[in-house]
């Protein structure tokens, strides 16, 4: 079966269809990064979301992004990956307007007050006001390439068409050039993700789009002032390892936007809370154990700092942890337990998420055990800064007399719940994790065995794995 394509929008019925009656409506044209820098405008002072989905980069790179937009500059975002450069090219598409009038059937998206090519020049003499006249939404303006070593000079500005030349046209005819990407995102904004993976031969290509705005072909010239706002997109780590962006063309982009992974925790949660696809409840504890444990890994020695961890790490742990929690749900009788996380689920994490970090050399073999480390400290950090100041002997008595608690895995909620009985302070514990006055047994699970991690990884409880894989809690002696 195949996935159903994309619904085009339809222009509304009342704008005009010739030429004649855009002049009549007091259309005025416009270029590309004149529409982006007036739309910006107008959002600004009306105090609209400019960049909507963009987290964490309201005080840093937005700023600069405006900059460059307000002053008509092409511009070049270099972050490492999972930084959202792409994510953030793509919404610049949303200050474009909502429909431009283009000329009916032009490959170029060619303006009917600005053609291009001397076919279509010809044709607005011909017809004069009664040109048809089509209308383009903003979501077909945009144009993406990601750069790879075979990309071709053919696949972004475009070569001559054999089966044009073998009807009878000269080589000369602008006629017989099929156009590539670039031209055929005229009006638009076209985005090069991966610029230094460009070889450095096609980058050359791009020299003349974005200064004299025109392309060459097969050996000569055609002169098409391009109407593009172009956008790239690069890995400082790329401009060593797998190529780099030549000189001369960077010189002509106007700006260089240094983007960052989310500066403070809160940050790295709200993003983990927009992009997660989760199957599952995952309490707010968790989604902060997880959101401290990709900054750990982002900052340990242990870890490549320019190859950097990508922000969909941390996604990509709510989305296993929440797995986890469904599985759970679904191995367990069925229907009497709720899928919602427990810290216990984030220890799947590091051998499945292993493969997204680099390591420095020195680390071979030991990638599971630094990822086991550093989840054990952002769980400790995460009790500490929860519970903090909280009399939690009620549970360390639990484990008195050679008493233990087991979890794990597949254990139920009520079977953990059952083994506690009640305890003195856990309805406060409950009200700092966020769990409500009356949360269900599953949310109260979740509750107390991040308790009683907690109290293990501050030295306050033993711990052990028994034969069968389940997690016994007791006493330290």
């Amino acid at each position: 079966m195949t996935a159903p394509s994309p619904v085009t929008p339809v222009p509304p019925a009342d704008l005009p269809t010739t030429l004649g009656a855009l002049r009549a409506a007091g259309h005025r044209y416009r270029t590309v990064k004149q529409e982006l820098r007036d739309n910006l405008l107008a959002r600004m002072r009306s105090g609209a979301d400019r960049f909507p989905g963009i987290v964490g980069y309201d005080d840093t790179v937005l700023p600069e992004v405006e900059r460059a937009l307000l002053a008509g500059h092409d511009m070049v975002l270099l972050g490492e990956r999972g930084q959202g450069k792409t994510r953030l090219i793509r919404s610049l598409a949303g200050l474009l307007d909502e429909w431009t009038p283009v000329i009916a059937g032009s490959v170029l998206n060619e303006h009917p007050l600005h053609p291009l090519t001397p076919a279509s020049r010809a044709l607005v003499a011909e017809a004069g006001d009664d040109l048809p006249v089509a209308w383009l939404h903003r979501s077909m303006r945009y144009g993406e390439k990601l750069a790879t070593p075979d990309t071709s000079v053919g696949d972004l500005i475009g070569d001559v068409d054999p089966i044009r030349i073998a009807q009878g046209r000269t080589l000369g005819d602008p006629e017989t050039i099929h156009f590539g990407l670039v031209p055929r995102t005229n009006r638009g904004i076209f985005a090069v993700n991966e610029l230094p993976d460009l070889a450095e031969r096609i980058q050359v290509a791009l020299l003349n789009v974005l200064e004299e705005r025109d392309i060459q072909v097969r050996g000569y010239q055609l002169r098409l002032p391009l109407d593009l706002f172009l956008v790239a997109s690069a890995n400082p780590e790329d401009y060593t390892n797998r190529g780099r962006i030549i000189t001369p063309l960077k010189d002509r982009f106007g700006a260089e936007v240094r983007t960052h992974y989310p500066l403070d925790l809160e940050l790295e949660l709200d993003l983990i809370r927009q992009e997660a696809d989760l199957v599952a409840e995952v309490p707010g504890h968790v989604l902060e154990v997880l959101a401290r444990f990709a900054r750990a890994v982002r900052e340990s020695p242990s870890v490549d700092p320019r190859s950097g961890v990508s922000a969909r790490f941390a996604i990509a742990a709510a989305e296993t942890v929440a797995a986890a929690a469904l599985r759970r749900s679904g191995l367990l009788a069925a229907g009497t337990e709720a899928a919602v996380a427990r810290v216990g689920d984030a220890v799947s994490v590091t051998s499945t998420l292993r493969g997204k970090v680099e390591f420095e050399s020195g680390e071979e073999g030991r990638e599971v055990e630094i990822l086991g480390h550093l989840l054990r400290t952002a769980t400790a950090d995460t009790f500490r800064a929860r519970l903090a100041g909280l009399d939690l002997s009620g549970f360390t008595a639990l484990v008195q007399d050679g008493r233990a608690i087991e979890t794990g895995e597949l254990v139920s909620s009520g079977e953990l719940l059952g083994q506690v009985g009640t305890v003195p302070g856990l309805a406060k514990v409950l009200d700092r994790l966020g769990l409500g006055d009356a949360p269900s047994p599953e949310q109260a699970a979740a509750g107390v065995e991040f308790v009683l991690e907690g109290l293990h990884l501050t030295r306050r409880l033993g711990k052990d794995v028994t034969e069968s894989g389940r997690t016994r809690y007791g006493d330290r002696s």
